[in-house]
């Protein structure tokens, strides 16, 4: 499938710039004096959700490199399993977002899935193509195709395709999946009107194996263990998919056509399909009791949400805005689980509706920009949000943001209701809300980029294994009745000499808790030594170097495919070992090509690396890749 859409790209690529060039010359390469000349690169665009406007880049840094990976994104504070889209351990705490109306659950499936907030929006002078491709572990690839198109100065379209498929090295490790994305801009020739909108189409697989039975095996890796297909798992046939459908749009009308200041009314849509589902032909006992001999577990999550607003802004006192919302979910399955009376004890859906009001205000003045926002349920729950940003621009060598968030917010739906094949995954709870109270400092200066991050939280919920058993797993959801205080600290510094850069992070973590409920590593760091340099009469960039990886020993999170989720656990600890990388990177216009040779010490440093208990990490492996800007 992922070939095919590439090909159509190309087709499509190529009709469009023809289009374009016959059709929309004023879109095109302008003509001065028979020359053409190439628009600027500032001209195309890319926005965010909340307006925020970046550029294409097709430079080769470091941080280009910290990105290159199947998230394109840094993932710094995430431990990777040993397949290529499978599920991360997150050792940053800081990383963990709240959301103040519930969720589906199932998170340690969704770090790939694409959320409203995580698409961009384009606006371009001539087509854009972006190929990326990389390498897996075993058997397949991480392709990455998108085109976008101004068809007129004010419309813009794009499509995506995200595809995957990696067999992996261990048994029953197979992941695919494929996030499918379509977005449109629009906005009238008076600029009164503007339009975003999106359609994604996204599924997650994985083959779920339950990690290694005997780890001391894995730790010696004598022949022939050093083959990874010879560890025993615990399953064989299980598999998780994670499947959603969303159309998004987000469009503003301005009152007035000719005053700045001026009423803008704002609307909000969002109709979103999700299920997860897991099936195992073969119960395990490694859950317990099974009321069949074959388990297809299947949860459905419908949500409408729909946001209307009407602001005024002004260029002197900034943007104000009042809004109402709305939201339909049903989260449900096809099943009841009754008692030994014949009464349901767990039902088969949870549905609501929740209406809020809010407002937000945002300030500009000649170096300051300030935010905030205050959302309050109407309706029956007692939900709250309150979020106010300061961000100080002293000028590109000093920036620094202050943040602070107060959320009361209601459990993700999977703590409250989940059903199963397997007897003592069935549960319906009602939970208090959540409680947070955070606040963030960022500095980012030519000396060094600091941050400092305090959270409060009250009535936290997370999942832990009742058995105290790693080889025995009845995971249950729990409310915790204290208060738990968390504290990071993150730095990090590049400095640069001659054709050398050193680039170092540096992630310090502090839990104060009465019981062991968030289990972070203490130290996280990242490190990385490179030499950059122009070769070939400085037609090719070269990048090389070494980055070395490492997170202090702790209780890692253990992980539940059952359920999709990362649990508590205090039997096994995981860490403390050194993870290097050779890379050397190119580029040649705007193509840049990646190899790197992962985890290449992992043969000398001793097999006691984990992603979690019975999880282990990646080995050594060579694994390459590029990314293809095409600009008409």
């Amino acid at each position: 499938m992922m070939k095919k859409f590439i090909f159509v790209l190309l087709c499509l690529n190529s009709y469009l710039i023809f289009s374009q060039v016959q059709d929309d010359k004023n879109l095109s390469e302008d003509s001065v004096l028979g020359k053409k000349i190439k628009p600027s690169i500032d001209l195309y665009k890319i926005y965010s959700l909340e307006k925020d406007t970046t550029y294409v880049d097709t430079s080769l840094t470091i941080k280009d490199e910290y990105k290159y990976n199947y998230l394109r994104k840094d993932v710094f504070g995430l431990m990777p399993f040993a397949n290529e889209g499978h599920t991360y351990n997150t050792l940053n705490f800081g990383l963990i977002k709240k959301d103040v109306l519930p969720n589906i659950g199932f998170t340690a499936k969704h770090f790939n899935y694409l959320e409203a907030r995580d698409i961009k929006y384009y606006s371009v002078p001539t087509p854009l193509t972006e190929l990326y491709y990389k390498t897996v572990m075993e058997q397949g690839q991480s392709l990455d195709a998108f085109l976008t198109i101004n068809v007129k100065q004010n419309l813009n379209f794009s499509i995506a395709y995200k595809g995957l498929r990696s067999i992996g090295k261990y048994i029953n490790n197979i992941s695919s999946a494929g996030n499918f994305r379509f977005t449109t801009s629009y906005f009238t020739e008076d600029k009164r009107y503007f339009l975003n909108a999106h359609f994604t189409g996204q599924d997650i697989s994985n083959q779920e194996n339950g990690g290694i039975t005997d780890t001391s095996l894995f730790e010696s890796s004598e022949d022939p263990y050093n083959e990874r297909d010879r560890l025993d798992v615990y399953f064989r046939n299980a598999t998780s998919l994670l499947k959603g459908n969303r159309f998004f749009i987000d469009h503003s009308f301005k009152l007035n056509k000719t005053n700045p200041n001026s009423l803008v009314f704002t609307h909000q849509f969002k109709q979103e399909y999700k299920f997860f589902e897991f099936s195992q032909p073969t119960v395990s006992d490694r859950f317990g009791a099974a009321f069949s001999s074959a388990i297809k577990n299947k949860t459905r999550f419908n949500t409408l949400y729909n946001k209307l607003g009407v602001g005024y802004k002004t260029k002197k006192l900034g943007h104000l805005e009042f809004f109402i919302d709305d939201t339909n979910y049903n989260y449900y399955y096809n099943s009841f689980v009754y008692g030994g009376s014949g009464a349901i004890v767990v039902p088969n859906a949870i549905s609501d509706r929740i209406n809020m009001f809010g407002g937000n205000y945002t300030y500009f003045a000649n170096k300051l920009t300030a935010k905030l926002q205050v959302t309050q349920a109407i309706t029956k729950q007692a939900i709250s949000n309150i979020e106010a940003t300061a961000k100080y621009v002293i000028n590109s060598d000093y920036q620094f943001e202050f943040q602070y968030k107060k959320l009361n917010s209601l459990p993700n739906l999977n703590f409250t209701l989940n059903q199963s094949n397997y007897v003592d995954y069935n549960w319906y709870n009602k939970f208090k809300n959540e409680k947070l109270n955070q606040f963030s400092f960022s500095a980012l200066t030519k000396w060094l980029n600091a941050s400092v991050q305090y959270k409060v939280l009250n009535d936290h919920l997370y999942f832990d294994n009742t058995t105290n058993d790693i080889t025995k797993l009845t995971i249950k959801p729990f409310q915790y009745d204290k208060t738990i205080n968390y504290l990071s600290v993150n730095v990090n510094k590049e400095v640069k000499l001659w054709k050398l850069g050193l680039d170092v992070t540096v992630l310090y973590q502090k839990v104060d808790q009465a019981s062991e409920i968030i289990n972070v590593p203490d130290l996280t760091a990242r490190s990385t030594l490179y030499f950059s340099d122009y070769v070939f009469q400085k037609a090719m960039l070269i990048q090389t170097g070494v980055t070395f990886q490492y997170f202090s020993e702790y209780f890692g999170n253990d992980y539940n495919p059952l359920i999709g989720e990362f649990y508590v656990q205090n039997e096994k600890r995981i860490g403390n070992f050194p993870m290097f990388d050779f890379f050397v990177n190119a580029r040649i216009r705007q193509a840049r090509i990646y190899l790197k040779a992962e985890h290449f010490n992992s043969a000398w440093t001793g097999y006691n690396f984990y992603s979690a208990p019975n999880y282990p990490y990646r080995d050594f492996m060579v694994r390459f890749g590029l990314e293809w800007n095409f600009f008409k």
